[in-house]
C-alpha cells in the first residue's frame, strides 16, 4: 500500500508544532556506568617507586626524554604526517555531514521559472508566450523528534570523529618516539658489535703471531677467523634494520623515506627513560583515552538512531506550498492577478508496510547492544594494555640493571682472559668462551636498553598520552546557508 498524503487543518497542525519540541519518540540516551569489578578502586595502585598517580598531565610526555631531537620529531609529525591529516579531514566531513542534519529544521526553498512559446490552438496560427516564475516552499515540523534524533546521531558521530583523530594522534607520537629509540638503539648496537670485530682482529692477529711462534696451532687461527666472520655476519642485519627505523620516520613525519638519514646519520646515546611514570587512576583513563570516547559518542550515537526508526512509525506533518508569478502573451508579469498562491498543511503516513518499520527499529536496537559492547571491550582493552605496560615497564628496568651488571663483568673478564692468553697462561678455548659471552651481553644491553625506553613510550600510549582533555574542542558550528 503506498503512502497516503492528506491535508491536516491549521489548527491542529499549529498545535502538534507546538508540542514538538517535547515529543521525541525513542530512547534517551544516558552514559553508561562502569561496573566496579571491571575498572577497580585499585587500578593501577602500586607501591612501586617508579609510578607516580599524583601526575596526569601527559600532554607531552616524550619531553620527559629531555630529547630536543625527538621533541622536534613529533613536532614535524604532527604538522604532515598523511594519516593524521585524513584524519582531520574526516572530523571536517562529520561537521558538514552534522550541518546537513541540522538544516532539516528549517524550510527548504527552491526558486523556478520559465518562458514558453506555443500556437494557439484556436488560429493555428498566432504565436502566446506564456511567462512564469515562482518558488516551492517544503518544511517538515519535527512533531515526533526525527529530525532532532537525526541531530543528536550525526552530533554523537561528530565528536565520535574527533576522538578518532586525537587516538590517530597518540598512536602517532607514540611511533614516531618508537622508531627514533629504535633508530639510537640500532646506532649503538653497531657501533658495540664494530668494537667487538676490532677486538676480535687484534685476538687474531695475537693468534697468527702465536702460531708464528710456535705457541698455537692453526686450529686457534681457524677459530679465530670463524669468530670474526659470524660477527661480521652479524652487520648487515643491524643495517637493514637501522634503515627501515629512519625510513619509516621520514614517513611518519610526512616526508621522503629517506629524508631524515643525513639529519639521523650521527649516532646518540638511547634516550633515557624516567626514573617515574605518571600513571593517573582510573578516572582518568577513562577520561584520556581518546578510543574509550569514540566508543561512547557512538554508543550515543546509535542510541539516537533507534528513535529516528521510532519516529517513521508516526505520521510526519509539513507545510508545503507554491508561490509564483504566471503571465500570458505581454501582460504584465508582477500584475496583482498573475499571482499563483498554494500554500498548506500537509500529513504523510504509511500505513502498512509489511513490517519494514519494526524490522529496522529491531535492527537499530541491536546496534545499540553491539555498540555497548564494544564501548566495554575498549575500556577491558585499555586496563589490559596499561597493565601490562606497567608491568614491562617495571620488569625491563630490573632486566637492564642485570644486563649491565653481567655486561661489564664480562668485558672485564675478556681483557683479563687477552692477558692471560698473550702471557700463554690459558689456552684460546677459554679466550674463546668469554669473548662469545662478552659480545653477547654488551649487545644485549644496547637492546634492554632499547626496549626499556620503548617500554616508557607504550606505557603513555595505553594511557593516552599526547593530548590534553580539558582542551576540549567541540568544532565550528555548522553554518546554515540560505545560498543555492
Amino acid at each position: 500500500m503506498h503512502a497516503r498524503r492528506r491535508t491536516t487543518p491549521l489548527p491542529v497542525l499549529a498545535s502538534a508544532a507546538v508540542l514538538a519540541a517535547a515529543c521525541k519518540v525513542g530512547p534517551d540516551y544516558e552514559p553508561p556506568e562502569i561496573d566496579e569489578s571491571v575498572v577497580t578502586e585499585d587500578f593501577g595502585a602500586t607501591e612501586d617507586p617508579a609510578f607516580d598517580a599524583s601526575q596526569t598531565d601527559i600532554k607531552e610526555w616524550w619531553t620527559v626524554f629531555e630529547d630536543p631531537q625527538l621533541t622536534s620529531l613529533i613536532a614535524r609529525a604532527e604538522e604532515g604526517n598523511k594519516d593524521l591529516a585524513i584524519a582531520v579531514s574526516r572530523v571536517s566531513e562529520a561537521r558538514a555531514r552534522l550541518g546537513f542534519a541540522k538544516a532539516g529544521k528549517y524550510p527548504q526553498v527552491g526558486i523556478s521559472g520559465g518562458i514558453q512559446a506555443a500556437d494557439d490552438v484556436f488560429t493555428g496560427y498566432e504565436t502566446r508566450t506564456r511567462t512564469s516564475i515562482g518558488a516551492d516552499v517544503s518544511w517538515e515540523l519535527d512533531v515526533f523528534g526525527r529530525v532532532a534524533r537525526q541531530i543528536e546521531s550525526a552530533d554523537a558521530e561528530f565528536q565520535a570523529t574527533q576522538e578518532d583523530q586525537r587516538d590517530v594522534q597518540v598512536s602517532l607520537f607514540a611511533e614516531v618516539a618508537r622508531a627514533y629509540i629504535g633508530v639510537r638503539a640500532l646506532q649503538m648496537q653497531l657501533e658495540s658489535a664494530q668494537r667487538n670485530i676490532d677486538s676480535q682482529r687484534e685476538i687474531l692477529t695475537l693468534t697468527q703471531a702465536r702460531v708464528s711462534s710456535g705457541i698455537s696451532s692453526d686450529l686457534d687461527v681457524a677459530r679465530a677467523v670463524s669468530i670474526l666472520a659470524a660477527s661480521e655476519a652479524s652487520v648487515p642485519p643491524l643495517r637493514i634494520n637501522l634503515a627501515r627505523e629512519v625510513n619509516t620516520l621520514g614517513l611518519l613525519v610526512g616526508q621522503n623515506p629517506t629524508a631524515l638519514q643525513d639529519e639521523l646519520a650521527e649516532p646518540q646515546e638511547i634516550p633515557v627513560p624516567p626514573a617515574s611514570s605518571a600513571v593517573g587512576v582510573p578516572a582518568d583513563l577513562l577520561r584520556q583515552r581518546p578510543d574509550i570516547r569514540a566508543a561512547e559518542r557512538r554508543l550515543a550515537a546509535q542510541t539516537a538512531r533507534v528513535g529516528i526508526a521510532t519516529a517513521d512509525l508516526y505520521p510526519t506533518f509539513g507545510i508545503d506550498g507554491t508561490l509564483g508569478l504566471n503571465t500570458i502573451g505581454g501582460a504584465d508579469l508582477f500584475d496583482p492577478g498573475s499571482r499563483n498562491i498554494a500554500l498548506g498543511p500537509s500529513r504523510r503516513w504509511t500505513r502498512f508496510d509489511g513490517g519494514r518499520r519494526k524490522a529496522q527499529i529491531a535492527a537499530e536496537d541491536a546496534g545499540v547492544r553491539q555498540a555497548a559492547l564494544l564501548y566495554e571491550r575498549a575500556i577491558l582493552s585499555a586496563l589490559e594494555e596499561v597493565e601490562t605496560s606497567m608491568t614491562t615497564f617495571t620488569e625491563q628496568g630490573v632486566r637492564v640493571s642485570t644486563l649491565e651488571r653481567g655486561a661489564n663483568a664480562a668485558e672485564e673478564a675478556l681483557r683479563l682472559a687477552t692477558v692471560l692468553y698473550q702471557d700463554g697462561l690459558i689456552d684460546y678455548e677459554q679466550v674463546l668462551d668469554v669473548q662469545r659471552t662478552a659480545i653477547t651481553q654488551e649487545i644485549e644491553v644496547f637492546n634492554a636498553r632499547g626496549q626499556a625506553a620503548s617500554s616508557v613510550v607504550l606505557l603513555y600510549r595505553a594511557l593516552g598520552g599526547g593530548w590534553d582533555p580539558s582542551e576540549e574542542v567541540t568544532g565550528e558550528e555548522p553554518e546554515t546557508s540560505t545560498a543555492p
